[in-house]
Order: structure tokens, then C-alpha cells, then sequence
């Protein structure tokens, strides 16, 4: 894993700076310059209209009572997306816009959600105990789970 992202660190700027001097010697340096820089623009504005989005359905799950587990991802691949944004190429644009578009961000939340499922388990406090809903596995022998449901009530 650590090869791969150091690769990834060395690999992906070249390459972006590869496909901004083809870009160049295609079209010219100064329309290059104007293409990054209007990429750029519309992206950020995609990024703010959708983060705005994104957090108004927040807001509205949490209003609701439900988990916001859908919108969390959203706005992890908005800010991916944000991040990418700010690197200069055509390649980081590409990923950023895509990571924009509703139904690829839909596609990656569902993996997410699905791959995580497994490894989630839920306990609620209520006032007559803990509910306990496995989705995944409870840590092992060092965990420490207290399920006390009185705490905190004055014995008399």
C-alpha cells in the first residue's frame, strides 16, 4: 500500500505534466492556460453547488432522525473532488468531474455503504437497556462494552 501511494505521488504528476505539454503542443500555450483556468472555474462552482446540496439533505436526514451515512460519503467525494480541483492538469479535472456528477458519486456510496455494512455493529441507549443490532463483529476480548443501564441513578 505505502509503494502505491508513493508511486501514485510520483507517477500521477508526470503524467499530468505529459498530457498538459500533448495539450500544449496541440493547441497552444496560452489556450492551455485558458483551459485549465476555465475547467478550474466551472468546476469550483459545480463543487460549491453540489456541496450546498449535499449539505441541505445532511440537514434534513439529521432533522428526520435517520443516519446520514449516504450524505457523509457525498461530501467525502466532493471534497475529493474539491482536492483534485486545485491540482493543475487535465487528468485531476477529469476524476474531479466525475466525482461530481450525481450517479458516479450514487455508484461509490453504494460500494462504501456495502463494504462497511459488514464491519458496523450498532448499540443504542434507551432508557430500559441497550439495543444491540450486529451488523458486523463486536471487538475482541479487550473491548470494553459496558452495558450497565442504571449509571448514573441515585440508589435510595
Amino acid at each position: 500500500m505505502f509503494l502505491l501511494i508513493i508511486s501514485l505521488i510520483v507517477v500521477a504528476p508526470l503524467v499530468e505534466l505529459y498530457v498538459i505539454v500533448q495539450v500544449g503542443q496541440n493547441i497552444g500555450l496560452l489556450p492551455t492556460i485558458a483551459l485549465l483556468i476555465a475547467v478550474s472555474a466551472v468546476g469550483t462552482s459545480l463543487i460549491k453547488r453540489e456541496g450546498i446540496k449535499v449539505y441541505r439533505e445532511f440537514v434534513a436526514a439529521i432533522q428526520r432522525g435517520e443516519e446520514p451515512a449516504e450524505q457523509m460519503v457525498h461530501g467525502v467525494c466532493l471534497l475529493a473532488a474539491g482536492v483534485l480541483m486545485l491540482a493543475p492538469g487535465f487528468m485531476s479535472d477529469a476524476i474531479s468531474i466525475a466525482l461530481l456528477v450525481p450517479p458516479t458519486r450514487q455508484l461509490i456510496v453504494k460500494l462504501v455503504l456495502r463494504r462497511s455494512a459488514a464491519k458496523v455493529t450498532v448499540i443504542r441507549a434507551t432508557h430500559t437497556g441497550p439495543i444491540v443490532e450486529f451488523k458486523g463483529q463486536i471487538g475482541g476480548s479487550k473491548d470494553i462494552i459496558d452495558v450497565d443501564p442504571h449509571e448514573g441513578e441515585s440508589k435510595q
